[in-house]
């Protein structure tokens, strides 16, 4: 007796058709934004380089050691900047792959993470730039021997800005990521606090891993990384529900008696 696949084969073609489509919308988005964003590569790559640059000793700039650094560098960085300027676009496609397979108590909770999430992985980037870029480049520019001009190349510091750029915009979800592992179950607020000595051990050495190896930097990550740890603690210490007043709801939901 054959079985016809059909119908269970059919909602996994639409899923990877549907994939398919919002993967396409998102590669378009970013497009869309570059082609706008070209024409002001030079000037963008300008601004991003403005906070070692208003540093360097007069008379000195940056340089480029490799012929094709002039071009590459600044279109290089503004296909980056048109996928950061993307986001919200490129996660509203992810949510709406995902949510038709969510429960409606779930949606109430995932659209205010989407924007947090949102918003902390921006509020990371501005960080690193107004915060943490003047003063890394402070004590770079200013402990090198007298007789040494600081010429920076132009990749180089793209490179290195953008490295910064996306572990502060990734260390600045770890709120949100702590909210979903209350929610979850997998932790408690009791067990992350019993935790925080190892937490803030694994933030320097996080800190060590994300960033150039300098004590500075390491700090300047491995700090708001504790801070917004403990900040993930005290919003679950208030949004999260402990597991017996989740049963009392639910048994007074349940017989109305009560």
């Amino acid at each position: 007796m054959s079985v016809d696949h059909s119908d269970q084969e059919q909602p996994l073609i639409a899923h990877l058709v549907e994939l398919r489509q919002r993967l396409l919308y998102s590669v378009l988005a970013i497009l869309v934004i570059f082609l706008g964003l070209f024409y002001f590569a030079n000037d963008l790559y300008t601004w991003i380089s403005a906070p070692l640059t208003a540093l360097l000793p007069q008379g000195t700039s940056m340089i480029a050691t490799d012929v094709t650094s002039p071009f590459f560098a600044p279109f290089k960085l503004t296909l980056v900047a048109s996928a950061f300027i993307a986001m919200p676009f490129l996660l509203h496609q992810a949510w709406s792959f995902i949510a038709p397979g969510l429960y409606k108590h779930e949606k109430r909770l995932a659209i205010p993470l989407l924007i947090s999430s949102i918003l902390l992985f921006y509020m990371g980037i501005a960080f690193a730039y107004y915060v943490v870029f003047p003063i890394i480049f402070g004590f770079f520019t200013s402990v090198g021997p007298e007789n040494i001009a600081v010429m920076t190349d132009i990749s180089s510091y793209l490179n290195f800005v953008l490295k910064l750029f996306f572990a502060f915009g990734i260390v600045f979800e770890i709120p949100v990521a702590t909210l979903l592992l209350l929610w979850s179950g997998a932790v408690t607020v009791k067990s992350l606090k019993e935790k925080r000595a190892y937490v803030v051990v694994g933030c320097f050495v996080l800190g060590m891993l994300l960033t150039p190896p300098d004590i500075i930097s390491q700090s300047l990550l491995a700090v708001p990384m504790w801070l917004l740890f403990e900040l993930g603690i005290l919003l679950g210490t208030i949004l999260v529900r402990k597991p017996d007043e989740a049963e009392d709801e639910s048994d007074s939901a349940a017989d109305p008696n009560k």
